[in-house]
């Protein structure tokens, strides 16, 4: 695997992020510190694995340390992972989340209405 490989891999995981996640900046790691908290914990670890290998590979001296294996490994945990997320999905789930919590507080608040006509007799 070449420099040019792992600086591929971490420009198509960028990518993925921006077009999946909504997450904006020019490469891996800003786009990580941006959208970490919307990642699991080990998708997360892999990303800013990849982000690192991906600043190493762009020094030659430095290329020498990386471990190959967890570079593809860590790219195949975030492909995975992203690839799984549709693009509309948060929009959808932050509308459902929304019509849930008023349709809860439409029910409770006929609850009450009905428990003090029935407290008042009249009904």
């Amino acid at each position: 695997m070449s420099a040019v490989t792992i600086l591929q891999m971490a420009e198509r995981v960028a990518d993925m992020m921006e077009e999946r996640l909504g997450v904006s900046g020019k490469d891996l790691a800003t786009k990580l510190k941006r959208g970490k908290r919307r990642l699991p914990r080990k998708v997360a670890a892999a990303a800013q694995e990849l982000a690192d290998s991906a600043d190493r590979a762009k020094n030659p001296k430095l290329f020498v340390q990386i471990d190959q294996a967890r570079v593809a490994d860590a790219y195949d945990i975030c492909v995975r992972y992203l690839a799984t997320i549709k693009t509309g999905g948060r929009l959808r789930g932050l509308l459902i989340n929304a019509a849930a919590t008023v349709l809860l507080g439409m029910l409770i608040l006929g609850a009450v209405v009905v428990a003090l006509q029935r407290m008042r007799g009249q009904g």
